[in-house]
């Protein structure tokens, strides 16, 4: 099997690995490998001048299924200073998920640059971080796992470092914000609340804010939920690399119990 989340198959096709499967089902990704396809398709989108991208929402509209899908991007509304594009990931005629971003014409503010969270404790420095044996592979084996403090097995505030072991596409060296939305989406998984044998905490949408592009390999994922009393929760993330904060994340979660105890596999980072 190729070492890539995807193989590129021309005209915004691509074709999804195992790779990319996630913990709770080996027939649906983990959105951390389309969310950073959106990315990628973004990123693709001409600028004449230099833009980074300040605000990306990636809307779940359904499970992304392990087979062909078509990514498709334009501008919506041009500008000078402030850029929206929009980007569509599509099995079929059926669409999976909207991606919608706020590019911003960039300056120099390195001398009143200010707020961002202190850097993690360094990845070589972290051990590695044990999942389930019972869970499926794919994603999770196609990322490299360090914890930071609390543990991903355990319900709590979790902090976690992650590096990619296979290209986001075929042939293809992941752009920094690509390696940041592989990892972003696994927020509420990695900070769980409840026991995932009773419990769906599943998200409807990613949103992360961005403030610079991440330097290297690794992502810092520094992760907390709150449940509400409603059965909506969310789960909010800063996102590091070893300099310090980049961005912060939030997913907006529907919690509910399961409808049997039949044993489950785990949801995981989802």
């Amino acid at each position: 099997m190729p070492e890539a989340f995807y193989l590129p198959l021309g005209d915004g096709r691509y074709l999804a690995t195992e790779h990319t499967a996630g913990p709770w089902s080996k027939d649906s990704q983990h959105f951390g490998p389309p969310s950073a396809l959106l990315v990628r398709e973004l990123e693709s989108i001409p600028a004449e001048r230099e833009f980074l991208l300040g605000r990306v929402t990636v809307e779940i509209l359904g499970p992304a299924p392990l087979t062909e899908l078509t990514v498709r991007a334009r501008r919506e509304r041009p500008g000078r200073s402030v850029e929206l594009l929009s980007a569509e990931l599509a099995h079929g005629d059926r669409v999976v998920a909207r991606a919608s971003g706020w590019r911003i014409a960039t300056s120099d503010t390195a001398e009143v640059a200010a707020g961002a969270a202190e850097p993690l404790t360094p990845p070589d420095d972290c051990p590695r971080a044990p999942w389930p044996e019972d869970w499926n592979d794919g994603y999770l084996n196609a990322m490299d796992w360090r914890e930071i403090r609390g543990r991903v097995v355990e319900p709590g505030p979790t902090a976690v470092w992650a590096r990619q072991r296979v290209a986001l596409v075929d042939g293809e060296k992941p752009s920094p914000l690509q390696r940041l939305f592989a990892v972003a989406d696994s927020g509420n998984g990695a900070s769980n609340l409840l026991d995932m044998r009773e419990w769906l905490f599943i998200n409807s949408e990613l949103t992360v804010h961005i403030h610079r592009e991440p330097e290297g390999e690794w992502i810092g994922l520094d992760a907390a939920t709150v449940l509400g009393p409603r059965g909506v929760g969310t789960a909010t993330s800063a996102l590091h690399d070893e300099n310090g904060q980049v961005a912060t994340g939030a997913q907006a979660l529907l919690v509910r119990a399961r409808p049997d105890s039949r044993p489950f596999a785990g949801q995981g980072p989802a």
